[in-house]
């Protein structure tokens, strides 16, 4: 992700493990190809596991960018997300 920081790298990966939207989906999030965000997942996830860090799934699952932002929007009937584990 040349252009972006390493802290977007690592967010990118985060999503992308904890299974929050597809690499096509942050790719347009991030202004980006799917395959760099590919890339940057190969790059980081090492990274995390020597680290000792698990990330766990999350039961919210993101296919287009409209889903995120009707997720986003305010909703007081809007169920929490549950952690998967």
């Amino acid at each position: 992700m040349r252009g972006h920081s390493p802290a977007d790298r690592i967010l990118v990966t985060v999503l992308y493990l904890r299974k929050l939207a597809t690499m096509d989906l942050l790719g347009q999030l991030f202004g980006v190809t799917a395959m760099t965000i590919s890339r940057a997942k190969q790059e980081v996830h090492p990274l995390v596991q020597v680290h000792g860090h698990h990330i766990n799934a999350s039961t919210a699952r993101f296919r287009t960018p409209s889903d995120v932002a009707t997720f986003l929007a305010p909703n007081p009937t809007q169920s929490k997300i549950k952690n998967a584990c």
